[in-house]
């Protein structure tokens, strides 16, 4: 990174703006990244994670379920990593859904989703009630969208590759809360990416601003009236922050400012750094981070809240293609020799080959493209059902009667992971037993689901998939 020396316009312009507080912004920015982590309490409460794990983690003031990490440890190649007890995010990112603050029972947009970093955290803080839509118009990175939140175990998710436009067509007005965490220039980002400070220039900063000047609008024609807007960025450039926001509410009228009542310790916002001028009383709702305030990398969210206008739409249910009789007696068979988890049969749908179990608060998807419908359960392949990963990832232990639970330090669980094949010789003779049976099992560390296997010969078959794999 030393050799990638941060941009000298861009420092420049930070100089100007900071004054006398630049030394200790540029100061900042020339040291390490700071790491971090959010545990998934879907999963695993905050206590019991703390007792389980041998990190050296700090509380994340801005964050209840975040932490800083620190040490020699390596949590994106521990098996809890796997096993979706955590998502490694950068701490700063971490107060955007704070501020979104989405509850349980809500239905809630996520606009420019990828890599999943915000959809977690959303989808943890719904506790498996509502919905949480999220989005991402470039396919591969909706793909890492997908693979991330199937780690995490959120069942009542549903992954489209749209535009915001399209997205409004369909819906209209109708998510309690929608977040729009904008494509920038990411300045914010200097001190952890190279690629960050290779791209930027004044002029990808005004393209940034022109590109989130027309995506804000679609954002704000999903929100339902009372309903709460948040735009973030993670960009110090004021063009891409207060400038889009004051501009917007300047034209829609029917949105405004949430006062932003926390102690949490965030930083105001700067109109007067390119002299902006609007009738705004005042800036309440939007803040920074920076990272010589005490946050690792830069921030900016902006809090709105629709008061009017945009009428609020009745969106119809998902309609569920039910399972023919044979396949529904099909289905339960296997449901009843994989778990004892409650599935409710007449949620369930196939697309193609693929099982899908369709979330109570599913909305109709029309001709959207669509990646993921729900709770990905299984598909068919030549006469049998071959579950997903998605599904075992969304159980708990206790639900799996056939499982193989290991310590996170046990010697097998490395090449697991790697997608090695299983022999009987790496397993103590009380945990050879398991092999008394055949078919499907699932892989457990310390009790948390982490991927299937498959008995045959005295061997367990790897199907931890390809896209997971530590290599």
């Amino acid at each position: 990174m030393s050799t990638v020396p941060i941009p000298p316009l861009f420092l420049e312009r930070m100089r100007v703006w900071l004054g006398e507080e630049f030394p200790a912004f540029l100061s900042a920015l020339n040291q390490p990244p700071q790491s971090g982590l959010r545990v998934n309490t879907l999963k695993i409460s905050i206590t019991d994670f703390l007792e389980k794990s041998r990190f050296d983690l700090h509380p994340i003031p801005w964050c209840p379920e975040g932490f800083f990490v620190s040490g020699e440890g390596r949590p994106g190649k521990h098996p809890y990593h796997a096993a979706g007890l955590y998502y490694l995010q950068e701490p700063s990112a971490m107060a955007v859904v704070e501020l979104l603050d989405p509850q349980p029972g809500e239905n809630v947009l996520d606009l420019a989703a990828a890599p999943g970093g915000k959809a977690t955290h959303i989808a943890a803080r719904l506790q498996e009630q509502g919905l949480l839509v999220a989005n991402d118009l470039h396919s591969q990175r909706a793909w890492d969208l997908v693979k991330n939140l199937e780690r995490w175990g959120a069942k009542n998710v549903i992954v489209t590759n749209e535009t915001p436009y399209r997205l409004a067509e369909q819906w209209g007005a109708f998510f309690d809360r929608v977040l729009l965490d904008a494509p920038c220039s990411g300045e914010g980002m200097f001190r952890r990416s190279l690629e960050a400070r290779l791209d930027w220039s004044p002029e990808i900063v005004r393209a940034c601003a022109l590109r989130q000047s027309g995506l804000l609008p679609q954002a704000a024609r999903l929100v339902r009236p009372g309903g709460r807007l948040v735009y973030s960025t993670c960009t110090f450039a004021p063009e891409e922050n207060e400038a889009v926001v004051s501009r917007f509410l300047q034209e829609h009228r029917e949105f405004e400012l949430v006062e932003l009542k926390t102690r949490l310790p965030f930083e105001p916002a700067h109109p007067e750094w390119l002299a902006i001028e609007s009738d705004l009383s005042d800036w309440h709702g939007m803040v920074r981070l920076f990272p010589h305030r005490g946050h690792p990398e830069g921030h900016f969210i902006a809090v709105m809240r629709r008061r009017s206008g945009g009428e609020w739409r009745d969106v119809r249910p998902f309609q569920i293609r039910s399972l023919s009789p044979a396949q529904r007696r099909e289905v339960h068979g296997w449901l009843a020799s994989l778990c004892t988890a409650e599935i409710d049969p007449l949620r369930l749908t196939l697309i193609g080959s693929r099982l899908y179990f369709i979330p109570p608060a599913a909305i109709d998807l029309g001709r959207l493209r669509t990646i993921l419908p729900g709770w990905f359960l299984g598909e068919f392949k030549k006469g049998r059902i071959e579950p997903s990963h998605a599904f075992l990832l969304a159980l708990k232990g206790e639900q799996l009667p056939l499982k193989l639970n290991l310590t996170a330090e046990h010697p097998a669980l490395p090449a697991y992971l790697r997608g090695d094949l299983l022999h009987q010789g790496l397993f103590s003779e009380s945990e050879a037993a398991i092999f008394a049976h055949k078919g499907w099992l699932a892989i457990c560390v310390d009790g948390y689901p982490l991927g299937w296997g498959r008995i045959v010969e005295k061997t367990i078959k790897n199907h931890f998939p390809k896209a997971h794999r530590l290599l």
